[in-house]
């Protein structure tokens, strides 16, 4: 282990992880069905009501990950975004259910990826360029970062200290992990996608549990016009129950 597991765990500040969304900016299009938060709203936090006690939660049924790999994307998404005074952690949101959902899916399996030959390495304008799909890139980057961690800190990463938990994502951030069998900048980029994807999707997708991330950003959710709102509202806060797919069905 590193001399960090003896220190204080650093605690990761939420707003440098979210600062790619903008003021209250929700994600783009999901890969599994398209529907997502799409547009981005004004700024504005509104808090989740507070979480039930984890004995309360039902034990996450996943569907694709295995127990290891589960145990990665847990530790992983709850290190990508950790609850703290702004908002709930991705964790308590379902983001783990969400991407194990996402690698089950046509698009785990690059049902619309081309996946035949020559493969070469393309430049970042062309795209998915591997001979695996999403959930074959996902399934081997565990392999091979574990396998990695065992060698350095004898453990794997869910069982590493927050603050090495972080360190190795920077690192993976950097490049300065190679994997053997991914590509570590895919395998990193893929992984912190899913995370943003599953923590401000329709909860119909697994991820937002109780459209928690929905009120945090004040995101209203799908299935309203706000034009009659605009001219009282005018550089003024609005708030509203968000709406979500499940809402309208």
């Amino acid at each position: 282990m590193s001399e960090e597991n003896n220190a204080e765990p650093k605690r990761v500040n939420r707003r440098a992880w979210l600062k790619l969304l903008g003021a209250g900016a929700a994600t783009g299009a999901l890969p599994l069905a398209g529907a997502a938060a799409e547009d981005s709203m004004g700024a504005g936090h509104h808090h989740a009501p507070k979480p039930a006690s984890p004995a309360d939660e039902p034990v996450p049924v996943y569907e694709f990950l295995n127990g290891d790999e589960a145990a990665f994307v847990e530790a992983a998404v709850d290190t990508f975004i950790p609850a703290d005074d702004v908002g709930p952690g991705a964790l308590e949101l379902g983001v783990a259910v969400f991407i194990d959902r996402q690698l089950n899916s046509g698009y785990g399996r690059g049902d619309r990826l081309y996946l035949q030959g020559p493969f070469i390495e393309g430049t970042p304008e062309q795209g998915y360029q591997l001979r695996m799909t999403p959930s074959e890139l996902v399934r081997n980057g565990i392999l091979d970062l574990n396998a990695y961690l065992r060698d350095k800190y004898k453990r794997t990463f869910d069982a590493l200290s927050e603050a090495d938990r972080v360190t190795v994502l920077t690192q993976l951030e950097k490049r300065e992990i190679a994997l053997p069998t991914v590509p570590t900048a895919i395998f990193f980029n893929l992984m912190y996608d899913l995370t943003m994807q599953g923590y401000f999707a329709d909860p119909l997708y697994g991820g937002n549990k109780g459209k928690a991330a929905w009120r945090m950003i004040g995101f209203p959710g799908i299935g309203n016009m706000y034009a009659d709102k605009i001219e009282a509202y005018r550089n003024k806060k609005y708030m509203s129950e968000p709406l979500s797919i499940q809402d309208l069905l």
